[in-house]
Formats: structure tokens, sequence, C-alpha cells
């Protein structure tokens, strides 16, 4: 097992979303089932969360609690397979022929270009709630 130190070095993910019943922001470690904690400004939930981090790995260290590793870019291979209709594949093909680029950087660019679409109108939706 890991000494408090190395956990506490280790890169787990920190979600912070605004606290839409009450001001401030709620901060929790996905990766640390139950580590929660809020701030009145974001830096506060940031502070809030490290001692909140700090606190429950101390806990799982104390109780023999297996404690998750962060996922890392290294724990994707960055390949999956897609089966899809035809006439999609078809679509897929001529388009990505037209823009002079493999189907694959096509498809690759489509998704990052919805994924981001995406992620701006959830914070838009999350500073209109707020």
């Amino acid at each position: 097992m890991k000494t408090l130190d190395e956990y506490m070095k280790m890169p787990y993910k920190l979600e912070i979303i605004p606290d839409t019943e009450e001001s401030g922001y709620v901060a929790s470690y996905p990766e640390l089932p139950g580590c929660i904690t809020c701030g009145e400004t974001i830096a506060n939930a940031v502070a809030n969360a490290e001692d909140a981090k700090k606190a429950w790995l101390t806990a799982a260290i104390e109780d023999g609690i297996e404690i998750a590793e962060p996922e890392t870019a290294d724990s994707y291979s960055g390949q999956f397979k897609l089966r899809l209709p035809k006439t999609l594949h078809k679509t897929l093909a001529e388009d990505s022929k037209k823009e002079g680029v493999s189907m694959n950087q096509y498809c690759v660019y489509l998704l990052a270009k919805n994924s981001e679409k995406e992620h701006v109108a959830f914070a838009k939706k999350q500073a209109v709630l707020v």
C-alpha cells in the first residue's frame, strides 16, 4: 500500500460544479467515492477539496480500504471499434475524401467538434443555473 504523500501526489480528477441550491461550488473526486466538499468560491472549493482528499485518504489507509488509483491517458489505447449503417459509412467516406483527409481523421474531427460543443453547452447551462 502507498503512503498518504504518494496518494496525495497522484493526479486524481477534481470536478467542480456550481451549487444550484446554495451559492458557491461543489467539489468532488469521482475516483474517491464520497469525497466531496464545497466552497464559496472556486478557490475555496479547491482548497477544501485538497483537505477533504487528505482526510478521505487518511481514513481509507487507516481502515485498510482499497484506494483506486486515478485513470490516466495511459489507461486508454486510443482505439475502439464502431459498427455503423452502410449509408453512414458511405457518407463519411465521401465527406472525408472531399476534405482530403482519411476517414479516421475526419471522424476524430467530427467527434472532437461535437464533444467541444457539448461541453460548451453544458457550461452555459450551468452558468444560467447559478
